[in-house]
């Protein structure tokens, strides 16, 4: 028998920098992810995708879209790539964050979902990762997460999928109604979570007014602001200050 072919790893698994906050110190138990990670949730058609790649693109950070953590599921080799460039204690956290859902949140997934739960505590663990869609936002804790819900008005993403998918209207329109549907359930089945409340999110942008790039630069600057506060508060309180401004040194 001929050996197997070897593997075609994405582009968005490869190696890319890592800065900024960088979490617990190499030598004490990690108690929460390496740096931040951005969850992207997002209202079919309203090119949640297109902005997280280019959220990835202006952080150079790694993007793991629907395909990407799908692919990472189903292919063993793959998935061992990917995990043997996440330190023991990262994962040792994926473990721990994912007991204390099931404890504490009443996490309710089915068996065969548990594995991409786990893969997706698992990459935001070791930091500085884009995550769309699968829960990832309700997954992983507040304080070093940048959870953001992309919406449009339905006549723009039924517009957009009548367009991506070659669907006629009508088609696009029951199209939209199905994937909101749909996620909308996971989410409720899995965390009893209603993905419309917009008190789950850090911000909702509306990528109709906004455009992909404006949406994405927008949200990179969450990311450096959420960045900012997570390292004054691993150096010590701040001094008294009046604004966001002030504390930068603007």
């Amino acid at each position: 028998m001929p050996p197997p072919s070897p593997v075609s790893i994405p582009f968005e698994l490869q190696g890319a920098p890592v800065h900024g906050f960088r979490g617990n110190a190499p030598d004490g138990p990690l108690t929460h992810p390496r740096g931040l990670t951005v969850a992207i949730s997002r209202q079919a058609g309203s090119r949640g995708t297109e902005i997280a790649k280019k959220v990835a693109d202006i952080l150079t950070w790694q993007v793991f879209d629907h395909d990407t953590l799908d692919y990472l599921v189903q292919n063993d080799d793959a998935r061992a790539q990917l995990l043997a460039d996440v330190p023991a204690d990262a994962r040792a956290w994926a473990d721990a964050q994912l007991e204390h859902l099931q404890r504490d949140h009443k996490l309710n997934a089915d068996p065969e979902v548990l594995p991409l739960i786990r893969l997706v505590l698992t990459v935001a663990a070791r930091g500085n990762a884009v995550i769309v869609g699968r829960a990832a936002g309700f997954l992983l804790p507040p304080e070093t997460t940048v959870h953001v819900r992309v919406i449009a008005p339905t006549e723009a993403r039924v517009a957009y999928l009548a367009q991506e998918l070659r669907l006629t209207r009508p088609e696009a329109a029951e199209e939209v109604r199905a994937r909101d549907e749909r996620r909308a359930l996971f989410l409720d089945r899995t965390l009893a979570r209603d993905p419309a409340d917009p008190t789950a999110y850090d911000a909702v942008v509306n990528a109709e007014r906004l455009g992909v790039e404006g949406a994405a630069q927008f949200i990179g600057w969450a990311v450096r602001t959420k960045q900012m506060f997570a390292e004054i508060a691993e150096s010590g309180p701040p001094s008294p200050f009046t604004d966001l401004d002030e504390l930068a040194g603007v």
